[in-house]
């Protein structure tokens, strides 16, 4: 019976120094994981490879839209227009002057998307980006609802940048009357066909301004 029991607590100490031993164990955990995780791995790689060609192709829009904006500035925008304008401004069909101040404006309209080119530049540009100078440019093309029907072409000299703006509006007004008479009653009704005739006086010999007197001195 002693051998009997010797032999059985023997054969019971076997599994715990087997058990003492982490090698068996973390190998079959290891492996089903491995094959788990293996599916994942796969699709998120067939994810990123489907995501990479819509992501190369956002940076190739933007791209293409920075190339025409730098196509269309400095002596590139300058060809541009002439291209539009073949023969220059004076041998267009639509074609009419405006004035405001001491400024004059030269304007064609030509079919387009509304852009407006003042003396071979952007109008953003020439205009420094003052909304309410831009805004006078268009408020003729917005009353009849042209703002992107017609591109403007301006040749404009003489006076500041905000009589220049006034002289392209009335210049606009007076254009789209000339492709529709129709045109005519509601830009007359918001008042874009007036000629502003208002200029500043001259200066008098004596005076420090127009009408502007040295003070008066008794003694």
């Amino acid at each position: 019976m002693a051998l009997s029991l010797t032999t059985a607590f023997s054969h019971l100490s076997l599994p715990s120094t087997s058990a003492s031993k982490p090698h068996p164990l973390p190998l079959l955990l290891r492996l089903p994981s491995s094959s788990r995780r293996g599916p994942r791995l796969a699709l998120s790689a067939s994810a990123a490879e489907a995501a990479e060609p819509v992501e190369a192709e956002a940076p190739a829009a933007e791209d293409e839209v920075v190339a025409v904006e730098d196509e269309l500035s400095g002596a590139a925008l300058r060809k541009y227009v002439k291209q539009r304008l073949p023969g220059g401004f004076a041998a267009q069909r639509i074609t009419a002057t405006g004035r405001r101040k001491t400024a004059t404006a030269r304007v064609v309209l030509q079919e387009g998307t509304g852009r407006v080119f003042i003396n071979f530049r952007d109008a953003k540009e020439y205009l420094q980006g003052n909304p309410m100078w831009m805004e006078y440019c268009k408020v003729p093309l917005v009353t009849l609802g042209f703002e992107s029907s017609y591109d403007v072409f301006v040749k404009v000299h003489g006076g500041g940048l905000s009589g220049q703006a006034q002289a392209i509006c009335l210049g606009v007004a007076r254009a789209l009357v000339k492709i529709s008479n129709a045109n005519k009653v509601t830009l007359r009704s918001e008042g874009l066909l007036t000629r502003d005739t208002r200029i500043v006086e001259r200066k008098k010999a004596g005076l420090k301004k127009a009408r502007k007197r040295p003070q008066f001195s008794k003694r």
